[in-house]
């Protein structure tokens, strides 16, 4: 047993350690940066509508911002988004954010199946958000 947990423990010091010497397309040894970020926050509510989700997420102060992310990024070729549903138990909802180059690249929503989850609601056919909706090229998330 001991000599099985020595070895993932080599394992993955070489799986991780590896990338730090790669060489980049100039064979100078220097890393190249990638150019991408990520920002991930927990989710308070996502909201659904005809023409998306409204998510709220908590900001400083204690307050919610909100986005505004389009149905068609998760289909219809753009794959802008991805729905990635967690496992049943405790976890709790977020979203990843993805810039490249500081440009607004993808969105990653990880939440409950479930509809029925504390954190899903619904948008009234009442409420008019449908300008919210127009026009949204990438998220600009509130700090």
């Amino acid at each position: 047993m001991k000599k099985l947990a020595f070895a993932s423990i080599v394992l993955v010091f070489l799986l991780v350690g590896m990338p730090a010497f790669a060489e980049d397309e100039n064979g100078n040894g220097e890393r190249a940066a990638s150019g991408l970020a990520v920002i991930n926050v927990s989710l308070e509510r996502i909201w659904t509508h005809r023409l998306g989700f409204v998510v709220e997420y908590r900001v400083s102060g204690n307050r919610l911002g909100r986005a505004y992310i389009p149905m068609d990024w998760f289909a219809g070729g753009d794959y802008r988004g991805e729905l990635i549903t967690l496992p049943v138990g405790n976890s709790w909802p977020s979203m990843s954010v993805f810039f490249r180059d500081g440009e607004f690249s993808q969105v990653r929503l990880n939440v409950h199946r479930s509809p029925f989850h504390q954190t899903w609601g619904s948008v009234p056919m009442t409420v008019n958000l449908d300008n919210h909706f127009e026009g949204i090229e990438g998220i600009e998330l509130q700090f």
